[in-house]
């Protein structure tokens, strides 16, 4: 039995990926900041809290990684934590690049330290390439981060890089593109927006604050990407995989599929309010993921659309 070590096992990748990993007769290990008194609510909701060990870990501490790797002497580690928002991320621009940067290098000198044969997958985003072209970003794009979080991506990803290349250790990005749920915290914007279309169509709210809806985003379904996260890791050898649907769609569209699946239409209800505007924002944002069908197999499945229709019901549903 493989054991697996899954950093930030309680947001929304983490769960879907503790989910995938125990269906494959994994030993799943997960790791919060104060585990005794985390709720670990996303892995409830999926129904394997308790068919997951989960403990203490710092990522910002050295010794409290290496401390955790030693004892759970994982073959395979995922790393999803850090602040995850890139609007959070110009509110907490120290927080966001200590947790994502600094976390992933002590990991990795953790996983080095330890010389044994761990593999080693770290969470990488298309939001480090910034505007990307119609035809996407592949892995030969260069990096032009328009965020405190992209910034932070970008530092982790290449350290990932790095470390591959002068150390051996077998280590590889997942360059995702946005990648949604019901388990997405609602401060992201399309669980905002299901959370509002259903409070609307039950007459629990009556509007919807919004920013930008011109803004064109790759947005794919997060459980399938997991099973990209998998597959890199049982790649045969170590490499970076722009994971991505291919297809951009703008706020306005997301937006108009959520409340349609409602029978409502969202020009009645929603409010653009400037205040809710980034300081830096990216227009297009768009992976191109040719090699991780070639190479691993994998290809988005669902559409926008049905993605949008399917978090909109899933509230319905947790009235």
């Amino acid at each position: 039995m493989k054991t697996a070590l899954i950093c930030g096992i309680s947001g929304q990748d983490g769960s879907y990926l503790a989910k995938l990993l125990l269906e494959k007769g994994y030993r799943v290990v997960g790791t919060s900041r104060d585990a005794q008194v985390a709720s670990f609510g996303n892995l409830l909701r999926l129904g394997v809290r308790e068919d997951v060990e989960c403990c203490s870990m710092i990522l910002t501490d050295f010794r409290s990684t290496l401390q955790t790797l030693a004892r759970v002497k994982p073959k395979e580690v995922y790393n999803l934590a850090g602040q995850s928002s890139v609007s959070l991320s110009f509110d907490q621009p120290v927080e966001t690049m200590e947790s994502v940067s600094l976390g992933t290098l002590n990991l990795l000198e953790a996983v080095r330290f330890m010389d044994e044969p761990v593999r080693l997958y770290n969470a990488s985003s298309t939001e480090c390439y910034g505007e990307t072209e119609r035809e996407g970003a592949d892995e030969s794009t260069p990096f032009r981060p328009r965020s405190p979080y992209a910034v932070a991506k970008a530092a982790s990803h290449w350290v990932v890089v790095n470390y591959r290349e002068s150390y051996g250790l077998f280590a590889s990005n997942g360059i995702l593109s946005n990648h949604e749920s019901p388990l997405r915290p609602e401060r992201f914007v399309t669980r905002k927006i299901a959370c509002a279309a259903s409070r609307i169509k039950s007459g629990r709210q009556t509007e919807l604050r919004l920013g930008n809806l011109a803004i064109q985003r790759d947005w794919g379904w997060a459980p399938e990407y997991v099973d990209a996260m998998w597959r890199i890791l049982q790649h045969e050898t170590p490499d970076d995989f722009v994971i991505a649907t291919g297809q951009a769609h703008s706020l306005e569209s997301f937006l108009s599929a959520a409340f349609a699946a409602l029978d409502l239409d969202w020009r009645n209800y929603v409010v653009i309010e400037e205040g809710l505007f980034r300081p830096s924002d990216i227009l297009l944002n768009k992976g191109n993921a040719a090699k991780a069908l070639t190479e691993l197999g994998w290809r988005a499945q669902l559409s926008m659309e049905e993605i949008a229709q399917l978090m909109v019901m899933a509230e319905v549903d947790h009235q």
